[in-house]
């Protein structure tokens, strides 16, 4: 419909020149649309291997109390997650409880960023960090990436005497690049005391890189530090939204402040503290998403095909030719990948790390594309 209404000038400026976040494709839309029955789903970064048995039976020991709000303030699960960082010198003041990660960034922006202000984040970050600041009416300072990364030093650079926020995703989606700890220190080490410095590591059990920075160890020396993760993607809870900041309590008390009451539900809060008392099943995520990544790297050098080099759960590959055709192409034969043109990178598609025979269905099924339009 044509967006001159008199409904559409009732909202803020600021929300009519924002474009909505594009999730993945649900499978459900995609059979809709096609008409197909059977999808490989390799478009949302989740882990394929389904939840661990530790957690469908927290979640179902949980069910029986859905009639009952949950506890609002998470307190068995902030202990759990302090007792991760208890070396750091973290207790559960430290914590605040989101519906995802991403709800943490907003929270962020709506505690910290308003008109007057400046956020910064870096080209090719993760959209959200976008969308969080413009709801905020906060002003964007973007910075260019460096091969597909984080400029950090740059980013410290950009910092102006109203910017309160820096976002950095690390590792970064959609590229999988990651900012090591030289970087970092050198960045946090550089930029006042007033900027706080989003350190968002959705991906962060994924990465096995020796130089890649130990956040949690720089917290008390940087108070305006603050970490984000989520139980979405190694702890295979994406349907549940639940995630967490680490940061100082005098920062955590301004995020509780706005945060929504009961923004975690019950089934999730047992769902996340089953979760981390199982490290076999995380362990195994872990394995088997290293092996998926050397199995599509390997396609993709067979297919002749440039990728960017990822430590996450996914890679962005260079299509051969237009990626939106490659995209539809793959969705005709059943599978379902990601197109990055909301990021401008429109030579590119994202791919998630799938069970063995998921990654080898979208192999075959790229190679029968390109051989197809030859």
């Amino acid at each position: 419909m044509p967006m001159t209404t008199p409904l559409y000038d009732l909202a803020r400026p600021v929300v009519q020149s924002m474009q909505a976040y594009q999730p993945g494709k649900p499978i459900e839309e995609a059979q809709r649309e096609l008409g197909i029955a059977e999808f490989v789903k390799l478009a949302s970064n989740e882990n394929p291997r389904g939840p661990s048995k530790t957690v469908l039976n927290a979640m179902n020991a949980a069910v029986n109390s859905v009639n009952r709000y949950p506890d609002a303030n998470g307190f068995y699960l902030k202990q759990a997650i302090a007792e991760r960082f208890e070396s750091f010198g973290v207790d559960s003041t430290w914590v605040t409880l989101g519906c995802g990660s991403n709800d943490i960034l907003e929270l962020v922006a709506s505690a910290f960023l308003d008109s007057d202000t400046s956020a910064i984040y870096s080209q090719y970050g993760f959209l959200v960090y976008g969308l969080a600041t413009a709801r905020s009416g906060a002003k964007a300072i973007i910075v260019d990436a460096k091969n597909y990364a984080h400029d950090l030093a740059a980013m410290a650079k950009a910092v102006e005497p109203n910017t309160r926020v820096i976002f950095i995703a690390n590792p970064n989606n959609p590229t999988g690049t990651y900012a090591n700890e030289t970087d970092l220190l050198n960045l946090l080490g550089s930029v006042p005391s007033s900027v706080l410095v989003v350190l968002d590591e959705a991906y962060f059990e994924y990465i096995d890189k020796a130089d890649y920075p130990s956040s949690a160890a720089l917290l008390r020396r940087y108070p305006n530090l603050i970490i984000t993760r989520t139980f979405s993607k190694a702890f295979g809870l994406s349907a549940l939204r639940v995630g967490y900041a680490i940061c100082d309590p005098v920062i955590a008390d301004m995020l509780n402040r706005v945060r929504q009451p009961f923004n975690v539900t019950s089934i999730a809060l047992e769902a996340a503290i089953a979760a981390l008392s199982d490290e076999q099943y995380l362990q195994e995520s872990i394995a088997l998403n290293r092996e998926g990544m050397h199995q599509l790297e390997a396609g993709f050098a067979d297919l002749d095909l440039d990728y960017i080099p990822s430590v996450a759960n996914f890679i962005t590959f260079k299509t051969p030719f237009d990626a939106m055709e490659v995209n539809q192409q793959l969705l005709q034969k059943g599978i379902i990948v990601r197109p990055v043109g909301n990021y401008l990178m429109n030579d590119y598609l994202r791919v998630s790390i799938g069970l063995e025979s998921e990654n080898a269905c979208f192999l075959q099924a790229l190679a029968k594309v390109i051989d197809e339009h030859k």
